[in-house]
């Protein structure tokens, strides 16, 4: 069941989702937009050439940082990973979806790839997949909007919550955007 508007700041209320900023005037009818972080990943292309999935690559990307008044620009074609202002917290029978804003993806902005589901349990500052597909930049500001989250009831409380032992999640309580960890799928194997 998608969470309304009343039941989103009913979770809030009560502290069962967690969102630090919370801005009230961000509760849309169905969902909660999120603003833009500071902190951005891009491919470090002077020292890599290829992608091994296999291989742990520290410097694979590199961090970038503006400040409130310089913009990001996103070129296109490009791909950089940013995440949420947002710290988000969800309870163990709470997942949610993050999505774009349409005014954004009317101009070629996208904010996931593939991440776009937030798994009950959940705790920390989502990951953003920004690409552009439109022929020309796009600037990125530092706390502008940049998505939206919805959030849905489950039928019922998960075995195993996002970050538990038995998961072994990749991301729980990141800070900042987190570049990807799917090397560790070999390690296990």
């Amino acid at each position: 069941m998608l969470l309304s508007d009343k039941t989103i700041r009913e979770e809030i209320g009560t502290g069962s989702i967690v969102i630090k900023p919370f801005f009230d005037e961000c509760v849309q009818p169905a969902s909660i937009d999120v603003h833009l972080d500071n902190k951005f990943l891009v491919f470090n292309k002077a020292k890599h050439s290829v992608i091994d999935v296999k291989k742990k690559t520290n410097d694979l990307m590199k961090e970038v940082a503006i400040t409130d008044d310089e913009p990001f620009i996103l070129h296109p074609g490009e791909f950089v990973l940013g995440s949420t202002l947002e710290w988000i917290k969800l309870p163990n029978h709470i997942s949610g979806r993050i999505e774009g804003k349409s005014s954004l993806g009317r101009i070629g902005l996208l904010i996931h790839s593939t991440a776009g589901y937030v798994d009950a349990g959940w705790q920390g500052n989502l990951t953003l997949e920004l690409s552009n597909v439109s022929p020309l930049p796009i600037t990125l500001y530092y706390k502008m909007k940049i998505g939206q989250i919805s959030f849905l009831r489950m039928t019922t409380e998960v075995l195993n919550p996002y970050g538990s032992e038995k998961l072994k999640s990749h991301y729980q309580g990141q800070k900042k955007p987190s570049q990807s960890k799917f090397h560790e799928e070999f390690e296990v194997l």
